[in-house]
């Protein structure tokens, strides 16, 4: 596979995954302006932070007049599961120039790992693989901020309760779905899901950690048990 067609196979792979997100970027630009955020900072934070629910989160809390530290710190604990992402795919990318991983950790997101990961894991392992990698982060990257840039602009028209939030709970449910092939990863995800229900009240979507942790301490519980 050339660097040109795994770039564009990972395009591909991530396109359907826009039709969850890109509702959910315009949603963000409103929410975002609503909450006091210059129209320019609320686009900037797409390209600096990258991340839907952090944004959102962020956005929520300057409007709330949180501390700046109390700010950062709550949004840097819901991006830690892009750490799990990160330690996933870093075998298999090891052996990159310092610059490569540079670009894949900040293009890296839960849908363009979702996208790539089954090309990843596939052997043989191709040399071109990042690029497919690269293809998916990219083109997540610039739907996302098309689709600020169309919440930001169009704000002062939009209410931000459109009912379209429903948007990305789909899309995390269609990228999960057909990654469970196994008894360990059906109990992950069901352990998952659970926790993120019962923790839903916890303060700065801490819940969401936990629930992650616990469905990896499920499913890696279930292995070792099966392995025996």
């Amino acid at each position: 596979m050339t660097p040109r067609s795994a770039f564009l196979l990972g395009m591909r792979a991530l396109l359907p995954m826009l039709l969850g997100v890109a509702p959910f970027g315009v949603i963000y630009g409103v929410v975002a302006l609503q909450s006091g955020i210059p129209p320019l900072a609320a686009f900037l934070m797409s390209s600096l932070v990258f991340a839907g629910s952090a944004q959102f989160l962020l956005a929520q809390l300057v409007g709330a007049g949180a501390p700046a530290l109390l700010s950062i710190g709550a949004v840097g604990l819901i991006n830690l599961r892009h750490a799990l992402y990160s330690a996933s795919v870093a075998p298999m990318l090891h052996a990159l120039p310092r610059r490569w991983k540079l670009l894949l950790a900040y293009l890296l997101t839960d849908e363009a790992y979702a996208a790539a990961i089954p090309h990843l894991l596939a052997d043989p392992k191709s040399p071109t693989a990042h690029w497919l990698l690269f293809g998916a982060g990219f083109a997540l990257w610039a739907g996302w901020q098309l689709s600020t840039l169309v919440g930001v602009l169009l704000g002062a028209q939009l209410p931000a309760d459109l009912g379209l939030d429903f948007a990305l709970p789909l899309t995390f449910i269609a990228i999960v779905v057909p990654l469970i092939d196994s008894r360990a990863k059906f109990v992950a995800a069901l352990a998952a899901g659970a926790a993120a229900v019962l923790l839903a009240s916890l303060p700065y979507k801490t819940g969401l950690f936990a629930a992650a942790l616990a469905g990896l301490a499920a499913g890696a519980f279930l292995q070792r048990v099966e392995k025996r």
